[in-house]
């Protein structure tokens, strides 16, 4: 029987192609004695003293909506947090939005400003719903493929090739995910000057700012003249162990934040109450746990490129996040084959480079956000994955 209901589907929907990652987690959840380094987030449980703000405030009775924007005292904190550790100052009246994650943030954004038709700029390899969310709110993806060779680093020559006279906007992520690359201050300043010469809005997805291990974090909106044409996004789940909380906020000029907040209203209300609360308590007193967590994540950063360098693949040492990118193309395989068998023959789960965008085939994304004594066993089935396939 024909299913009627599908000639009601939004034509946009139909054409979404469904998430690459999705299929890989399907098949290893199936399995049995799988070690995943797919998914993105920490393998830490929350801090317990924010979740013991959080049970307090439902202890306190505050259980009923936040204002649209969020917590008042919450958007005062992240005001402090930006200003202190990033130098950028923020009004929590009207500069400030407190979002269900930052995907949700990175969706307010696009809806805001994207008038149908108009281009936004996608620096591949990418998170996998920088593109959709485009496509959805009725943009234009436009995709720059960087260069291993350049680390994965953004050119500024390669942003001005992209441009045409439908170009909007930009969205930037460093840490990357999944490559890990950081841009430095300087390399920032040279992506500055050409949005400022061509009159772009820059989205700047901030939301590993924390997890940086051989140099500083720069925001890019600290850079001249970025502030005004740049919007802030950044939350929770990384730095602080809190995914599952789905908390996250931007950070931009009050015009847009307040279209940004219009949309927000009719769509989702407010963010939950009792993970703002507990997101205050992270901004206050977590920064020993960031920093312990951050510790850890660097031991296995250089667990883990050794192992691969040393079973022969070819991988940049990540500046930050927590993935490693390397190189699988001296197997023979695609990224697909070799997660796929990967998978079925050593039961270790990764993602395949091409769902990030093209630039990725020939690469797998692996997170280091697992146990060493996991990480150390998934490097020996891997090993012997690849001796076995000469």
């Amino acid at each position: 029987m024909i299913d009627q209901s599908t000639s009601f589907l939004s034509d946009n929907v139909v054409n979404l192609k469904p998430s690459g990652i999705r299929r890989f987690f399907d098949l290893a959840s199936a399995m049995d004695n799988v070690i995943s380094l797919g998914v993105g987030e920490p393998d830490f449980v929350t801090p317990w003293n924010v979740i013991e703000a959080s049970f307090h405030s439902l202890e306190q009775g505050y259980t009923a909506y936040t204002a649209n924007a969020g917590l008042y005292e919450l958007r005062q904190k992240i005001h402090e947090y930006l200003k202190t550790n990033f130098t950028l100052d923020y009004q929590p009246e009207d500069q400030i939005l407190v979002t269900v994650g930052a995907s949700q943030a990175i969706d307010l954004a696009l809806r805001s400003v994207v008038n149908p038709g108009d281009e936004v700029i996608v620096v591949e390899p990418s998170f996998v719903a920088y593109a959709p969310i485009v496509s959805l709110a009725g943009g234009v993806p436009v995709t720059i493929d960087t260069n291993p060779d350049d680390e994965f680093k953004l050119q500024p020559q390669q942003i001005e090739a992209a441009i045409t006279p439908k170009t909007k906007a930009i969205i930037l992520c460093s840490p990357n995910n999944p490559t890990g690359t950081v841009l430095n201050k300087q390399e920032l300043a040279e992506i500055a000057t050409v949005i400022e010469k061509y009159n772009l809005l820059a989205i700047s997805d901030e939301i590993y700012a924390e997890l940086t291990y051989d140099e500083p974090f720069t925001s890019f909106a600290s850079m001249e003249g970025m502030k005004e044409r740049t919007i802030l996004i950044s939350g929770f789940s990384k730095a602080f162990a809190m995914t599952g909380w789905r908390l996250g906020y931007a950070a931009g000029p009050s015009s847009i934040i307040s279209a940004m907040t219009k949309i927000h209203q009719y769509a989702m209300m407010s963010a939950p109450t009792m993970a703002q609360h507990g997101a205050l308590e992270a901004l206050t007193n977590g920064q020993k746990s960031v920093e312990k967590m951050k510790t850890s994540y660097r031991q296995r950063r250089n667990f883990v490129v050794h192992a691969l360098t040393e079973m022969g693949l070819d991988c940049h040492l990540p500046g930050g996040a927590f993935y490693v990118f390397p190189s699988i193309k001296k197997t023979g395989l695609t990224s697909e084959e070799f997660a796929e068998q990967l998978l079925k023959k050593q039961h270790v789960a990764v993602v395949p480079g091409n769902v990030f965008g093209e630039s990725g085939e020939g690469y797998i994304r692996c997170s280091y956000a697992s146990s060493l004594k996991q990480l150390d066993e998934a490097m020996k089935r891997m090993k012997r994955f690849i001796a076995d396939l000469d």
